[in-house]
């Protein structure tokens, strides 16, 4: 396993985590995703850590809770040896106080989450999102709080906007406050957006990349091919997933899917371990999240590993999945001798 330094910190983290919507399959969302119980779940974190994969991803609305309960049960007694990653800030109640990042509701959910995941430190603590009805120096006063109070080691952020997270960057350093590490990010092959500017904004402030669905919401496994109907197992077949995800346009992605095709056959590799590959050779990226409803599946992203695609393979895929960019992007490619991108 490889390890990298998550963002501006000493912490070094392995490239790949588990991530652990999969756990407990609680509701419609969820149920589409997976449903391992503690059994299963513990099965899956023993062939995580005997891989060096000890990073494991959650958050308090994941099966409303139970994710981090069956982490936790399955953690138990080798605590010591993972770092533990999960999330707040979407509503988890029904009171008005149950959403957010405001001091009642962070102070709430992280011993709610400490309590549920059986330990008394957060290795990563990240906003799930922005919280534009708190003002920043509340959120980061009190997730400071929290650091200093030995509760949270490192924190993160999930979903921000550029100006979002250069924002609360600027009040950390104004206050002396403990900074934004990491930023847990939707990107893939088939979702680029992230490069525009999150990804120079990373490079210049050293805030990592967690990259979150690095298969496009299960569009880059390899059973959706040109021609054929999507598999009755995909996520994609369940309304409420397929229209909370990104979309993208069928012609876009078969052909982003037969370069991974092509590249996979060179390499003998699968399509979904060439896509996790070409993310780890991103700049930024930290640590790209898996996640697996089996051992198999496990397993299978495990081989996205210990190997390289060439610069050629890259180039390949990256005219494969290169999209047009919004203004004011497009203009800036314009003037690469003062805005140099970063890929």
């Amino acid at each position: 396993m490889e390890y990298r330094l998550l963002g501006k910190s000493g912490l070094k983290v392995p490239v790949l985590s588990l991530g652990t919507g999969t756990f407990g399959g609680k509701g419609e969302f969820f149920s589409a995703w997976g449903a391992s119980d503690v059994a299963e779940a513990t099965r899956l974190v023993d062939i995580a850590l005997d891989a060096g994969m000890t990073m494991f991803d959650s958050a308090d609305v994941y099966s409303g809770g139970a994710a981090e309960e069956i982490l936790g049960a399955a953690l138990k007694g080798r605590r010591d040896r993972a770092i533990i990653s999960t999330k707040s800030t979407f509503r988890n109640g029904t009171g008005p106080n149950d959403v957010g990042s405001s001091r009642h509701h962070l102070v709430r959910t992280v011993e709610a989450s400490l309590r549920r995941l059986g330990t008394d430190y957060i290795d990563l603590y990240q906003l799930h999102g922005f919280d534009a009805a708190t003002p920043v120096e509340e959120t980061l006063g009190t997730l400071d709080d929290l650091v200093r109070a030995g509760k949270i080691r490192y924190l993160g952020v999930s979903n921000f906007s550029g100006w979002h997270l250069m924002k609360s960057l600027a009040a950390a350093d104004r206050h002396g406050w403990a900074r934004y590490v990491a930023h847990q990010a939707y990107y893939s092959l088939v979702g680029r957006d992230y490069e525009w500017e999150l990804m120079p904004l990373a490079l210049d402030q050293g805030v990592g990349a967690v990259v979150w669905s690095p298969l496009g919401w299960g569009r880059l496994t390899g059973r959706i091919r040109r021609g054929q109907p999507k598999p009755e197992t995909s996520r994609l077949n369940t309304k409420l997933v397929a229209e909370k995800g990104p979309q993208v346009d069928e012609a876009y992605l078969f052909a982003v899917v037969e370069a991974l095709e092509t590249i996979g056959a060179e390499v003998g590799k699968t399509v979904p371990q060439v896509a996790l590959n070409w993310l780890l050779q991103r700049p930024s990226v930290a640590n790209v999240i898996v996640g697996a409803r089996n051992e198999e599946q496990l397993r299978q992203n495990l081989g996205a590993i210990g190997w390289n695609l060439t610069p050629a393979q890259v180039a390949k895929l990256d005219a494969a999945s290169a999209r047009p960019k919004p203004y004011p992007y497009w203009h800036q490619d314009g003037f690469a001798e003062r805005n140099p991108p970063p890929v």
